[in-house]
C-alpha cells in the first residue's frame, strides 16, 4: 500500500485522484540541501500573501546577443548562476538562472546557421543544458550524465539544420533536473527560417514567447520545492504572477511553452478563438482554430490572436482551469501587414517503418521512495536499452502502466521529432497534430509514434517529462549506431 510520504511525491500526477492537505514548506532534507547549495534560507510555515491580479506587466524574456559572428557561427557565452528575482511584487526571491534572468535569454537562431554556446557553471553544484526538441550531435545534447562541474564551462554546438520551431533549453542533470528547472533554469531557443518568413506571419515585436509555469511560495516569498507539486498554486507567465500585457489592435504570434515540471494546462480566452499555427516541431500543415488549448509539461504551441476585432480598451483574459493566467489589454492601433495563410507547411513523409518497439512507464512503489521505471527497470546510465540503426524509421508504442493510482506521464524523445500515429482505443488529442517531441500518455492508454533517426550517432535518452518522474529513474537510453 502506498504510504502518505510517497503520495506527496506522486499526488500531483494523480490528476486529483489523491487529495492531500496543503504543504507549506519543503521537506527538511530537501530544503536543507537547497539552503546549503543555493544559499536559500529554509522556508517558514505558511504561504505568501495573495497577489492582486493584473497589477504587473508581463516581461518579455531578453534576447541573447552573440559575442562573435565573424566565422559564420553565432557564438554566445551564458553563465549559470544564482541570483534573486522580483517574482512577487516587492519581494526578492532566490532563483537559479541562465544569464541572470528568471526566464533565461531567448536565443534566436536561423536555420542553416550554426550556433555555439559556452555555458559557464557558477553554481556550487553540477548542472547542464539540454536543448529540448533539437536535432544535435550527442556531445551537445545535454545528456543527463554530461554535467558541468562547479566553476567549469562546456561548449554546445547547435547546427540548426531543422525547420523553424519554438524550442527551449533547460537543465537535465540527473536527479537534479526537476529542482533546477523549478528554480529557474529554463529559456527559449527559437529557430527561424526563410520559408516561414515568406508566409508573413506576425514577427518582430509582435512575435512573443510566453513561458507558463507554476510555483509555491512560503510566507517570505521564497520558492518551495518538494512535497506535492499540486500545491504549486501560483501560475507565472514569463516569471510574473497573473500579469497584464498591453497589445496593439492587430495580429500577434504567441509562442506558448508549458515550462512546468509536472502539470497540464488547459487554456482558453473566454471563448475567443486562438489560431494554432505550430506545435513542438514547428508549423502545422494548416492553421487550426481553437477555443481551448491543452499543453502537458514541455509541450509547445504557437498561436495567433487577432486583436483588431476588439475596440481599444478591451481586456481579454487567458485562463487555465485553475483561474486567470494573463490579461491582454488592447491599448493602441497599429498597422498590420501580417497574415495567417490557409496553408503553412506540409508534414514530411516518413519512410515505412522497419522496427516496432514497446515502451512502458511505471513506478515501483514497494520501497521507501518511488522508483521510476521504463520497461520495468530504472535508469542506468551504463545500460543501452535500445540500439537504433542510423537512418532507420521506427514505430514506438508507448504505454502508461500506472493505472492503480491513475498517474499520467508525458513521453519525450531526444534527437528527433516524431509524428503521432494513433491512440489505441481513443481519439487523437488536439495537440497530437504536427511534428512532436513530447506527448501526453494517460494511465492505462497507449500512443504510437513514428520517427526517423537521421545523421547523428551516439547515446541519447527518452523519458517521462514530468521531471520529478525522470529524476526518480523514469528514463532510458537509446544508442544510434552507423
Amino acid at each position: 500500500m502506498l504510504n502518505r510520504r510517497r503520495l506527496l511525491t506522486l499526488g500531483a500526477a494523480a490528476g486529483g485522484a489523491v487529495l492531500l492537505p496543503s504543504v507549506g514548506s519543503s521537506p527538511a532534507g530537501a530544503h536543507g540541501r537547497a539552503a546549503h547549495v543555493h544559499g536559500v534560507r529554509p522556508a517558514t510555515t505558511g504561504r505568501a500573501a495573495a497577489v492582486t491580479p493584473f497589477t504587473v506587466r508581463m516581461p518579455v524574456p531578453p534576447v541573447a546577443q552573440p559575442v562573435d559572428t565573424a566565422s559564420g557561427v553565432d557564438v554566445y557565452r551564458i553563465g549559470i548562476r544564482s541570483t534573486t528575482a522580483e517574482i512577487l511584487p516587492g519581494v526578492r526571491t532566490p532563483v537559479l538562472t541562465y544569464g541572470g534572468s528568471f526566464v533565461g535569454p531567448t536565443i534566436r537562431a536561423r536555420k542553416g546557421r550554426p550556433v555555439r554556446v559556452t555555458f559557464g557553471n557558477q553554481l556550487a553544484e553540477h548542472a547542464n543544458v539540454h536543448l529540448h526538441g533539437a536535432h544535435v550531435p550527442a556531445s551537445s545534447d545535454g545528456h543527463p550524465m554530461d554535467v558541468i562541474a562547479p566553476g567549469q564551462a562546456r561548449q554546445y554546438d547547435y547546427p540548426n539544420t531543422q525547420q523553424g520551431a519554438t524550442l527551449w533549453y533547460h537543465d537535465h542533470s540527473h536527479h537534479l533536473e526537476a529542482e533546477h528547472v523549478y528554480r529557474g533554469l529554463h529559456g527559449f531557443y527559437v529557430i527561424e527560417d526563410d520559408d516561414e518568413r515568406l508566409l508573413a506571419l506576425p514577427s518582430g515585436g509582435y512575435d512573443v514567447p510566453i513561458l507558463l509555469r507554476d510555483a509555491l511560495f512560503d510566507a517570505n516569498g521564497q520558492l518551495v520545492f518538494g512535497g506535492n507539486p499540486a500545491d504549486r498554486d501560483v501560475i507565472l507567465a514569463n516569471g510574473r504572477p497573473q500579469p497584464y500585457f498591453p497589445v496593439a489592435a492587430r495580429k500577434y504570434r504567441f509562442r506558448l511553452l508549458n515550462g512546468t515540471t509536472e502539470r497540464v494546462f488547459t487554456l482558453n480566452l473566454g471563448g475567443v478563438p486562438l489560431t494554432q499555427i505550430a506545435t513542438d516541431g514547428g508549423l502545422l500543415p494548416a492553421p487550426i482554430p481553437r477555443t481551448e488549448l491543452e499543453l502537458g509539461s514541455a509541450e509547445r504551441a504557437d498561436v495567433v490572436i487577432d486583436f483588431s476585432r476588439f475596440p481599444l480598451g478591451t481586456q481579454l483574459v487567458l485562463a487555465d482551469t485553475t483561474g486567470p493566467v494573463l490579461r491582454f489589454d488592447v491599448v493602441r492601433s497599429a498597422e498590420d501587414t501580417s497574415r495567417v495563410p490557409d496553408r503553412l507547411r506540409a508534414l514530411p513523409t516518413l519512410p515505412p517503418a522497419t522496427v516496432n518497439r514497446e515502451v512502458s512507464f511505471s513506478f515501483d512503489l514497494s520501497g521507501q521512495a518511488p522508483i521510476g521505471l521504463m520497461n520495468g527497470v530504472p535508469y542506468d546510465p551504463a545500460r543501452n536499452d535500445f540500439t537504433v540503426k542510423r537512418g532507420a524509421t521506427e514505430i514506438w508504442r508507448i504505454y502508461n502502466a500506472d493505472t492503480e493510482f491513475s498517474i499520467p506521464h508525458t513521453f519525450h524523445m531526444h534527437l528527433t521529432q516524431f509524428q503521432v500515429l494513433d491512440r489505441e482505443g481513443l481519439p487523437a488529442m488536439q495537440q497530437d497534430v504536427g511534428l512532436k517531441d513530447t506527448v501526453q500518455v494517460a494511465p492505462g492508454t497507449a500512443v504510437r509514434v513514428k520517427a526517423t533517426f537521421t545523421e547523428y550517432t551516439g547515446r541519447y535518452v527518452y523519458h517521462c517529462h514530468f521531471l520529478e518522474h525522470s529524476s526518480a529513474g523514469m528514463m532510458a537510453t537509446m544508442e544510434i549506431v552507423p
